[in-house]
């Protein structure tokens, strides 16, 4: 994607966050908030790639996500004449919980401006903290501009979701948990928007262990690091466009960019197809919920390549709304050859459909969707269409399907599937 850029920052070696000690500290502060996330080994990632594969599983934290860790202890570190001024956040959803629920806990106001396409789950539960919610724009780069606006206008303490150093420690007490769980970690796979998460990870997991390799992993329609490192220096996209809204960014943090260039090993990108692939076999195998940008780390699991190594991938939310689950299970299952949609061409005389019907059942078919066309031709005796939505059993299955009506003369024809 066409990008502009923006000036670099170098590391400041005087700067008191993201030191071992002020790791330290941050993970023994953000135990009064968070939920334990023991690391889930994965048989079934496991088993695909031929390394052993743990999830930790962030998406199970009492807000549902990992934002929490870098919300509460930025607060921690506010004067109270800051607190008292009142917090203000812009953020996609993840981290305007986790700053809602952290100023809840210290008794202040929080006003949080979400893009107008955040999910209605994160916007309700944000209010549910006690914050005031604004909605502007379309992605989180607008509703930043929007939330220093309003700072700047009311005197508020603002809080950025990814370009701060204590933030970006807060996070980083996720690897603190991982390498004191598996001090033998080989890889340590990382979701990517702004990189506050990427950065406190990889920061704390070279200063613990310089072998451990830190990969960040970004969506292909919002690479934003991926397209800096290219270039050397920050830098803005023109746009982006990606199901994964919790990591649709435009610019990477500009004081944290020094420590993913420093830390950071490679950055994989994955495509919001896999993602939805990613999403189904999430449920299916290991009955969690997880949302889109929390799924990019699985799905870049197997884009790798390394054998008998120990990998982390980290989960890095499951705040979706319902609507959008149906959706990702229905396009999932499509994408899967387990849903999917054939058009016959038959006489219209009595019997035809029994005998279509009759084939499908025979190798276990589920019609799910009939559709029928009279109008596909001016001789309705010479053809009408029928298009049958099926459920099968996957690739394999779906072809049986379709061989077996071609060789009950009914000449199918895939076509796109709308359910």
């Amino acid at each position: 994607m066409p990008a502009k850029k923006k000036s670099n920052t170098a590391i400041n070696p005087d700067e008191p966050m993201l030191t071992l000690d002020a790791f330290e500290e941050a993970s023994e502060r953000v135990k009064e908030v968070t939920t334990p996330t023991e690391l889930i080994y994965s048989a079934y990632l496991s088993e695909a790639t031929g390394n052993k594969v743990y999830l930790k599983p962030e998406n199970m934290q009492f807000t549902g996500a990992y934002k929490v860790r870098g919300a509460y202890y930025k607060m921690s570190t506010l004067t109270k004449k800051e607190r008292e001024k009142g917090i203000i956040t812009a953020s996609a959803g993840n981290h305007a919980q986790g700053v809602a629920y952290a100023a809840k806990k210290y008794g202040c106001k929080a006003v949080i401006v979400m893009p107008t396409t955040t999910p209605l789950i994160k916007v309700n539960r944000t209010k549910s903290y006690g914050a005031e919610v604004v909605l502007f724009g379309d992605v989180y780069d607008e509703a930043c501009q929007k939330a220093l606006q309003l700072a700047d206008e009311n005197g508020y303490t603002f809080i950025h979701p990814f370009d701060d150093l204590a933030v970006a420690t807060g996070q980083g007490s996720i690897a603190m948990e991982i390498i004191k769980e598996l001090p033998l970690v080989d890889y340590i796979l990382v979701p990517v928007g702004g990189g506050g998460l990427a950065t406190g990870v990889s920061t704390l997991a070279k200063l613990l262990n310089p072998k451990i390799k830190v990969i960040g992993v970004e969506p292909s329609g919002a690479a934003c690091l991926q397209a800096s490192f290219q270039a050397g220096e920050v830098t803005t996209l023109e746009g982006v466009n990606t199901i994964a809204d919790g990591t649709a960014v435009k610019t990477p943090g500009t004081k944290i960019y020094p420590y993913l260039r420093q830390n950071l090993d490679s950055i994989i990108t994955v495509d919001d197809e896999d993602l939805v692939v990613c999403f189904l076999d999430m449920v299916e195998n290991h009955k969690m919920i997880v949302e889109n940008s929390g799924l990019l780390t699985v799905a870049a699991v197997k884009k790798i390549n390394v054998k008998g190594k120990k990998v982390v991938c980290i989960l890095s939310g499951g705040n979706m709304d319902v609507i959008t689950m149906s959706s990702v299970v229905q396009q999932g299952l499509i994408f899967r050859d387990r849903i999917f949609t054939v058009s016959v061409l038959l006489p219209d005389k009595p019997g035809e459909l029994t005998r279509v019907s009759q084939v499908i059942a025979q190798l276990s078919g589920n019609v799910i969707k009939l559709e029928h066309n009279q109008f596909v031709s001016i001789n309705r005796n010479a053809a009408v269409e029928l298009r049958i939505t099926l459920e099968a059993f996957g690739s394999e299955h779906k072809a049986k399907i379709i061989k077996a009506l071609e060789d009950g003369g009914f000449s199918p024809k895939l076509v796109r599937t709308n359910i």
